[in-house]
């Protein structure tokens, strides 16, 4: 399959440190190495360009939430599903790149429910929990620790300003499958829904990617990117994949322009 430019370029920029290292597993040398959180899921996550700006992947706000010593490989693609993202071989990436002592966060269900799109389409309880299983057995044959994640939620309100779930029966199916593969568990849909519960229909508005010609309830800019992002550092630190002393900046606040989009 040919790759576009930009997803030649993504490959590349996923291949650049983006913190510096200060410790980690030993190597064969007997050097300590840094350790990568690799990212694996759809548009919520991904890296965004500056066409698409402001909208803000969360995975491109983690860095900012870890320690020297971890760095972030996001391969996050918009638009594709558990599925998708191993029929175009993108699984096959992330397992040629990840090392011992490395981690794979994996976010899907988004598009898993476009039921009728074969090409994404999964049921929560059969296929879905298929292809999660790849990721799984994928990362620990290669020793790294593979980590689920329940779908960031949509907003969405009902008429007495009630956020409302929107992703039927993944979350469930992904946090049963964790329990039974004995996986760390991020419900970022929990988490998710009870802060736009907290904020409200209208302050919500200020999170995602509203502009003054869009009304994107899926995609965030930049301050729902980073308030997502501190909820997956605070979860892995709560599940202890990460330690508290891999992880900062979880009760400060992150500036907005902090936050770029490559051209390209």
């Amino acid at each position: 399959m040919s790759l576009t430019r930009r997803q030649v370029t993504g490959a590349a920029l996923a291949a650049v440190p983006l913190a510096v290292a200060a410790g980690g597993p030993a190597s064969a040398a007997g050097v300590r190495r840094e350790r990568t959180v690799f990212i694996a899921g759809d548009s919520t996550a991904a890296q965004k360009y500056a066409d698409a700006a402001p909208e803000t992947g969360w995975g491109m706000a983690l860095p900012f939430f870890l320690r020297s010593g971890l760095k972030v490989s996001n391969h996050a693609v918009n638009g594709r599903s558990s599925k998708s993202f191993i029929d175009e071989g993108r699984l096959d990436v992330v397992l040629a790149a990840i090392r011992p002592g490395d981690f794979l966060v994996v976010q899907f269900g988004h598009n898993d429910s476009k039921i009728a799109d074969p090409t994404r389409y999964t049921e929560p309880w059969t296929t879905y929990q298929d292809h999660l299983r790849q990721y799984v057995d994928g990362a620990r044959a290669r020793g790294a620790r593979p980590v689920l994640a329940t779908s960031v939620e949509r907003r969405k309100f009902d008429a007495s300003g009630n956020a409302v779930p929107t992703h039927g029966d993944y979350p469930a199916a992904a946090i049963a499958l964790a329990a039974e593969e004995g996986v760390a568990l991020l419900d970022i849909q929990a988490l998710s829904i009870a802060l736009w519960q907290r904020l409200g229909v209208e302050e919500t508005k200020k999170y995602f990617n509203w502009t003054g010609t869009e009304q994107d309830n899926t995609h965030f800019n930049p301050p729902g990117a980073i308030a997502v992002a501190r909820l997956v550092a605070g979860e892995l630190v709560r599940r202890r994949v990460l330690s508290r002393a891999d992880v900062r900046r979880l009760d400060e606040e992150i500036p907005e322009s902090w936050i770029t989009w490559p051209a390209v």
